[in-house]
């Protein structure tokens, strides 16, 4: 179920894509699922449908999905985008951290720890498994 919040500083339509990309993420939307048609999802959230077109444009443009004319939009293969997606949001994350005090020498520490972990397990994430 994709939530929007309406009163925060994201663009509602970024809060969508980040909605249907939590939802692929989580396996809710799986590979050539057929995503609701743009009018039928802008009533359901009560937004605007060109909001909605505009979110799968933006994902349409980044290879989450995929549209077949006069048939709809469906989910695209993930592989790729999910590395491209992961390394977007830890590099926000990053820049909310350096806003926040933490320093760059802060953070190599954490990647070194983890790293260090990795190597240490001999596993990738460093969890032994």
């Amino acid at each position: 179920m994709i939530t929007l919040d309406v009163t925060g500083r994201l663009p509602i339509y970024e809060q969508l894509c980040r909605g249907i990309c939590g939802e692929i993420a989580k396996g809710v939307l799986q590979e050539n699922d057929r995503l609701p048609a743009a009018r039928a999802l802008a009533k359901e959230l009560g937004i605007n449908p060109n909001t909605v077109a505009k979110a799968y444009g933006a994902l349409e443009r980044d290879g989450v999905i995929y549209s077949v004319a006069g048939v709809g939009c469906f989910v695209a293969k993930q592989k790729d985008r999910a590395d491209r997606r992961f390394l977007e949001e830890f590099e926000q994350k990053t820049r909310e951290a350096k806003k926040a005090g933490v320093s760059e020498e802060m953070l190599r520490g954490i990647l070194s720890r983890v790293y260090g972990e990795k190597e240490k397990h001999g596993q990738p994430g460093g969890d032994g498994k």
